[in-house]
C-alpha cells in the first residue's frame, strides 16, 4: 500500500459543474475502515465476467443513484485508506451483493475514494453521487490502494475549519458556511478533486467535495456540488452566508490545496 503524496499546484480543467461557486484533509483516526460483521461467501469470477457494466449508471457528481447504501456511520472518522479504481468497475450494495452502479478511474483527475469498512476481499467506500452520504462496495482486487495522512473537519455551530496531519491539529480558521436557506450538508464526505484557475476572481483553487446542496439542484451551470474555496472579502468569515460551500481564508486555502484527492472531510453541527 502506497502513501499518497501531498498535492502541489496540480491543475485540472474547469468543467461545467463548477459547483456552488459563489457559494459562498490528515486523519484523526477513530472508528471506520473496520471489519464488517457481514459474512458472505467469497465472490466468484464467473459472476463478475457476466456483468454488463454498460447497463449500470455511473456514480459521479452529476448523477443521482437512489439504490446506493447510506453511510452507516456518518459521524465516524475513517482510518485513512483510500482506493483508486484501475478501470470502470461495478459498485455493489453488499459484499457479493447486487451491483447497482459503476465508477471509473477519473472524476476531476484521478478518482480516489475513502474506505470506511473492510470485509475480506471487499471495501466499502464513500461515493460522489447524490444522495449525500451514499456508499458502495468494491472488490479489493480491482483497486489501487494508498493512505492519506490528512483530515479536514468543519464545525457549523462555531463556523470553523480544522486541518489535521498525522493525528495533530495543524491549524484552525474562522470560515463562512451555508446560509439557513442553503445550508452546508453535514456528515462525512471527501475531497473529490482540485480545480486550479488563477484567473478566477474569488478563489484560484476550488476543491469540489463528494456532497451536494440539499436545497439547490443546480448552481452556476453545475449540479450543486459543495466545495471548499477561498474568498476575497474577509468580512464573510464567521458568518452563515454562502450557498452551501465553505469559504476559507487564504492561509487555509494554501494548506488545503496540498492535500491529496480522497482526503476525508467531516462536517458536523458542533
Amino acid at each position: 500500500m502506497g502513501q499518497l503524496p501531498a498535492r502541489s499546484g496540480a491543475s485540472w480543467p474547469v468543467p461545467l459543474i463548477v459547483v456552488i461557486l459563489v457559494i459562498s484533509g490528515y486523519l484523526v483516526f477513530g472508528r471506520g475502515d473496520e471489519e464488517s460483521p457481514q459474512q458472505k461467501k467469497p465472490s466468484t469470477t464467473t459472476a463478475a465476467a457476466q456483468l454488463d457494466l454498460k447497463k449500470l449508471p455511473a456514480s459521479s457528481t452529476k448523477t443521482t443513484i437512489k439504490a446506493a447504501p447510506k453511510d452507516p456511520r456518518p459521524k465516524g472518522i475513517p482510518k485513512g485508506t483510500v482506493v483508486h479504481p484501475k478501470r470502470v468497475v461495478a459498485l455493489y450494495d453488499a459484499p457479493d451483493g447486487k451491483p447497482f452502479a459503476k465508477i471509473g478511474p477519473r472524476q476531476f483527475g484521478d478518482t480516489w475514494l475513502p474506505v470506511i469498512t473492510r470485509n475480506r476481499d471487499w471495501v466499502q467506500v464513500m461515493l460522489p453521487s447524490k444522495p449525500n452520504n451514499s456508499t458502495g462496495w468494491l472488490r479489493s482486487s480491482e483497486l489501487a490502494e494508498a493512505h492519506s495522512r490528512f483530515l479536514i473537519q468543519v464545525h457549523l455551530r462555531t463556523r470553523t475549519l480544522e486541518f489535521f496531519e498525522d493525528n495533530e491539529l495543524v491549524n484552525s480558521w474562522s470560515v463562512a458556511i451555508g446560509a439557513d436557506a442553503t445550508p452546508t450538508p453535514t456528515g462525512r464526505t471527501f475531497v473529490l478533486g482540485q480545480i486550479v484557475d488563477e484567473k478566477q476572481p474569488f478563489s484560484p483553487v476550488i476543491l469540489p467535495l463528494g456532497s451536494h446542496s440539499a436545497t439547490l439542484d443546480s448552481y452556476g451551470g453545475g449540479p450543486g456540488t459543495v466545495a471548499l474555496h477561498g474568498w476575497t472579502d474577509p468580512s464573510v468569515f464567521g458568518k452563515a452566508i454562502s450557498h452551501g460551500c465553505v469559504r476559507v481564508p487564504d492561509a487555509a486555502l494554501a494548506l488545503l490545496r496540498t492535500v491529496p484527492i480522497g482526503t476525508p472531510v467531516i462536517v458536523d453541527k458542533a
